[in-house]
Formats: C-alpha cells, sequence, structure tokens
C-alpha cells in the first residue's frame, strides 16, 4: 500500500499527540522509537476509532482513499451531517422487526470500528439507527427501500442482526438522490444463516460512502452481496470478522461503471476463527470515457485461524475506450496450518474467439457482444438467492448494454 513519507530535522523520539494522524497517512512509529514513523505492513494494523476528531482531514494520500476521488466529497468527510431518521418503505414479516432505535442500543459498536474520516464524521452524526432484527428458523426475505435521501449531506448508521438459527435474505435497495456517509452493522448469531445484499441505483449525481462491519458467529453464515448500477461515486466497503469456529462468509460483487462514474469496493475478511471459510468474488464492466472502478480485496488468515479455507478473485471486462480499472488483491497469512488460501485479478477487453464462436452459429455481432457480457454478469447476479430480484438485475443490466450499443 502506498503510504504518505514523514520527516524531520531532527532524531528526537516524535511526541505522542502526532502518532494518531500520523496512523491515518498508513504509517506508524518506528519501533526503535528514534526514526520517525514507517509503513504500516498489515491491514489489521490500521487505525481506529468512533471520535472524527481523531481523524485528520482527508488528502487523498491515505491508503485508505488513494484512489478516491475525494476533493468531491469534501462534504462528508469535513463537513457538517444531518444525522435524521429519514423516509423507508419495507416488506413486512412476523419474524423481522424494522425499527429506529436509540444511539444506546447494546448491538451498536459490537460490529467494527470506522477506520476513515468519512465513517467516523457520519458516526458521530446519526441521532437513531435503523435496526433489522431477524428471528425463526424458516427462510424469508424483506426489502428496505430508501429513496427520498435528498441532496444535502447525510450520516446514517444500520444494524442488522441475525439471532442465533434464523435465516434471512435481507435487501438494501437505494434509489433517488442522496450524499449520504453511512456505517452498517452486521452481527450473525450462532448456526444463523443470513444473506445481506444491497443495491446501489442511485440517481446520476448521487455520492454514496458506506462501510459495512461484520461479525460471524460459531458455525453461522453471511453471504453479502454489493450491486453497484447507478450513482455518481459509491463507495461500498465491507469488513467480515470470521469470529466464530466454522464460520463461513461468501461475498459478491456486480457493477457497471458508466461514463464518469467512479465505483469502488474495498473489501476485507479477517479469519480469526479455526475452520472457518470465506469467498470472495466480485466482477465489473466499464463502458465511457472516464468510467473508473476500484476493488481492493484484503484477506487476513491470523495465528488464531487453523484449517481456514479462503479464496478471493476480481474480474473486469472493459468495453470501450477511456476506462479505468484498478484490482489489487491481498493475502496476509499468518499460520501455515490452512486448508487453502489464494487470490486472483484480472482485467480484459472482450475474447475475440467467444465473438467468433458465436458469430460463426449465424448470432449478429451486437447481440453477440451482449451475450458475452451477460454471460460475464449473471453469474453473480444467480448467487443472490431472490429470483424477483434476479430477474429485475437481469433487466437493468439489458439496460446497461442498450447504452453501450449506443456510444
Amino acid at each position: 500500500m502506498s503510504a504518505a513519507s514523514t520527516s524531520t530535522s531532527s532524531t528526537a523520539r516524535p511526541s505522542s499527540e502526532a502518532l494518531p494522524t500520523a496512523q491515518q497517512h498508513g504509517i506508524k512509529e518506528h519501533s526503535d522509537g528514534r526514526f520517525g514513523f514507517v509503513p504500516v505492513q498489515t491491514r489489521s494494523a490500521r487505525f481506529k476509532s468512533f471520535d472524527v476528531a481523531d481523524f485528520p482531514a482527508v488528502t487523498g494520500r491515505e491508503a485508505v482513499w488513494k484512489l478516491s476521488p475525494v476533493a468531491r466529497f469534501t462534504d462528508l468527510t469535513a463537513g457538517v451531517l444531518d444525522g435524521s431518521v429519514y423516509e423507508i418503505d419495507s416488506t413486512g414479516h412476523a419474524d423481522v422487526d424494522v425499527a429506529w432505535v436509540d444511539r444506546t442500543d447494546a448491538r451498536i459498536g459490537t460490529a467494527g470500528a470506522p477506520e476513515e474520516r468519512a465513517a467516523a464524521n457520519a458516526w458521530n452524526a446519526f441521532d437513531r439507527a435503523l435496526a433489522i432484527t431477524v428471528t425463526g428458523e424458516e427462510a424469508k426475505e424483506i426489502t428496505v427501500t430508501r429513496s427520498a435521501l435528498g441532496t444535502a449531506p447525510r450520516a446514517a448508521h444500520t444494524v442488522i442482526e441475525a439471532r442465533p438459527f434464523s435465516q434471512a435474505v435481507v435487501i438494501l435497495q437505494n434509489t433517488g438522490d442522496a450524499r449520504i456517509s453511512e456505517n452498517v452493522e452486521i452481527i450473525v448469531g450462532e448456526s444463523a444463516n443470513l444473506t445481506v445484499v444491497t443495491v446501489q441505483e442511485w440517481n446520476a449525481d448521487a455520492v454514496q460512502l458506506a462501510n459495512h462491519f461484520a461479525t460471524i458467529g460459531r458455525d453461522a453464515r453471511l453471504k453479502h452481496v454489493v450491486v453497484s448500477l447507478g450513482g455518481g461515486i459509491v463507495r461500498v466497503n465491507p469488513s467480515v470478522h470470521l469470529a466464530g469456529q466454522g464460520s463461513d462468509t461468501e461475498l459478491f460483487g456486480l457493477y457497471f461503471a458508466d461514463a464518469g462514474q467512479h465505483l469502488e469496493q474495498q473489501v476485507y475478511v479477517n479469519h480469526d476463527a479455526p475452520n472457518s471459510r470465506s469467498r470472495v468474488n466480485y466482477k465489473g464492466a466499464l463502458q465511457g470515457a472516464g468510467a473508473r472502478t476500484v476493488w481492493i480485496g484484503d484477506v487476513l488468515i491470523g495465528n488464531t485461524a487453523p484449517g481456514t479455507d479462503s479464496y478471493e478473485q476480481n474480474r473486469n471486462l472493459v468495453l470501450t475506450e477511456g476506462t479505468r480499472a484498478d484490482s489489487i488483491p491481498n493475502l496476509e497469512i499468518e499460520t501455515g496450518d490452512i486448508l487453502g488460501a489464494g487470490h486472483a485479478s484480472a482485467t480484459g477487453r472482450f475474447d475475440d474467439e467467444q465473438l467468433f464462436y458465436l458469430q460463426s452459429r449465424g448470432i449478429g455481432e451486437v447481440e453477440a457482444r451482449r451475450l458475452v457480457v451477460r454471460g460475464f454478469l449473471s453469474e453473480i447476479v444467480q448467487h443472490i438467492g431472490s429470483e424477483p430480484l434476479e430477474t429485475r438485475l437481469q433487466g437493468a443490466i439489458e439496460d446497461e448494454l442498450r447504452g453501450t450499443e449506443s456510444n
């Protein structure tokens, strides 16, 4: 990871007051205490705080911000945010409770802590949190929709809890205008089976900075799916802590960036318990001048996690000139007693052989290109587990492809 440099004309030990600021730029105090700071080498060593005052102003040199257009959302990192409750629509189910709760709710702060200023700003600003509580062992699905957030800078906090042995699919649907920084905490109890799908279909100028923190209990399973299609800047960063023995997570991502869009996701999986399993699979397509995507995948297999089975991958398909896709997989292993671990990343254009094969069977070029992209992205859609949503997203992908054909 890149880090800003710190220089000093003296070899004296830096003051302790300077350390939190330095850590936010991806550096920490040198172990001998004399030569300033050195880069933070591990993902787990990043500075964390619930207080926005502990974070310096965002410059874009920080490890967590170095690939983001920070000048376009300074109101979310440095400004005052509206943390009031907002209008939602939700489908009902007897075993799913959706309610606004006070900041004193015992679940708040148990799944993770902010590692950057936007998340801390949102954490300090929200008045009440939206709590989605799942009980009951039978399968069920609920959709919570936000469509009237407006254009003023806003903060939000959501807590999703799956009680032990419960199971559900929770869909977070986002449409309309927005300028929002938010934190989502996901708590998966023992032997629970939870799917969380967040769908970003914002208006063209919307900005969303979201951090999802998840903790998974013993023999529990979380499937987390990020679908980013709309919005000007969309940054959804899931961080999953495999805290219980036998815990399991699958993280999927689908994104389609058009001209001028910035779609970003920084994924972190922390294997902290024995016999845990993770799979990360993100796929994206880019079209139009200035389309930009960022994917960073960090996996840590701790020395407390023997028997880990982990794999992460990212694939990007470039459809036109003038786009940029950054793809950075990282893997840290602190124990040799694992079942497997690996990562992969690839960015490329259409496979000419695939197009030739389809065209040689009488399929026109436009339809052949559509089939290739649809097949590439549909793998992620098919993992969601909600037939109505899968059908609707296939239609949304078709709409994106028609935009490709008009370019």
